[in-house]
């Protein structure tokens, strides 16, 4: 286990020191985005360390925002990156091609966080603060409030407790509810993706969506 996150833990860094050299940088880039994944997962199946490393590379930026985006904490998502890329290392020969690399990591991902919601929820942690598509923090409450100049005290008061119902009506819905309602509307993720993503189908997704909409407006239909 030490000796694995180590490898994780270099693999990212060396991710990250690619920024040093701007143009070096868009050359590694451009580079790693030419390789097939599927050449680098059957290397990595036959023992190839590097091969894997340079998957991790290609991924390891989208897979720390994702983490970022679902559990709203930089800490959370540090050990949930950290937990997926242990876990397809461990998995990497299991891998059928059936699916994406990107697809199969994602999941993994996902499904973390689901666990990590589930847990937070069974705790009733429930942080305001999520993340938006660009991976800049969001207060919800700041998302309905008028800060304009002349702004209405009372008016920016009626939005602030409006914010305050939605981020409760929030809580009322299971953590795959959340998920699939956040990955929608917070990030902007077709269906189909996050179908996929949680390992059933568009269909599915959509139902969840019905249902947590449905759950939403039911909240806050006092505040009609």
């Amino acid at each position: 286990m030490p000796a694995e996150s180590a490898f994780i833990g270099v693999t990212a860094g060396a991710s990250g020191g690619t920024k040093s050299s701007h143009s070096s940088g868009e050359m590694v880039s451009q580079a790693l985005s030419r390789i097939n994944d599927s050449e680098l997962i059957r290397a990595a199946q036959r023992g190839d360390r590097t091969a894997f490393e340079t998957l991790v590379r290609q991924y390891d930026q989208a897979v720390l925002r994702l983490a970022l985006h679902l559990t709203g904490s930089d800490a959370d998502a540090h050990d949930i990156y950290q937990e997926a890329f242990l876990k397809a290392y461990r998995h990497i020969g299991n891998f059928r091609f059936e699916c994406s690399f990107y697809t199969w990591i994602y999941r993994i991902v996902t499904n973390l966080c689901l666990d990590h919601l589930r847990k937070r929820q069974t705790r009733k942690e429930d942080p305001q603060m999520v993340m938006d598509s660009s991976g800049q923090p969001v207060d919800v409450l700041e998302r309905v409030s008028d800060d304009r100049a002349g702004a209405n005290p009372e008016r920016d008061l009626m939005r602030r407790e409006l914010g305050s119902k939605i981020n409760q009506a929030l809580t009322k819905l299971t953590p795959r509810e959340r998920m699939v309602f956040e990955l929608k509307h917070y990030q902007g993720l077709r269906l189909r993706t996050i179908g996929e993503m949680l390992n059933t189908t568009e269909e599915t997704a959509k139902n969840t969506l019905f249902r947590a909409t449905q759950k939403l407006r039911g909240a806050l239909g006092s505040m009609r």
